[in-house]
């Protein structure tokens, strides 16, 4: 499988386990508990597969790019966060960074 594949299903794992802490109530709760655990550990092993073929920094920085994209989108919808100008263009940027790297 492609490298920038792989790290992008880690980051995508990435934005389920980080939404997973909030459900997860301070790991009181077993189930989401659990399921935070599970897919933060497929997510860190996942990148480091990608990380055989990919430089490391560049490899980073797009999994945390998905994650912090992805869950802070999601967490508009799944828990009101808030929406504002500044967020909206924190996002672009993380985005526009994302695809410097994929193409650097």
């Amino acid at each position: 499988m492609n490298a920038w594949v792989i790290v992008l299903i880690a980051g995508l794992l990435e934005t389920g386990w980080a939404l997973g802490l909030k459900y997860s109530d301070g790991f009181t709760k077993p189930i989401p508990s659990i399921l935070t655990v599970v897919g933060a550990t497929a997510s860190f092993w996942l990148l480091s597969i990608a990380m055989k073929d990919l430089p490391v920094g560049t490899a980073y920085a797009v999994w945390v790019g998905i994650g912090a994209v992805g869950t802070a989108v999601l967490a508009v919808f799944l828990f009101g966060d808030p929406v504002n100008l500044m967020r909206v263009v924190g996002i672009l940027l993380i985005i526009a960074g994302i695809v410097a790297l994929k193409f650097a």
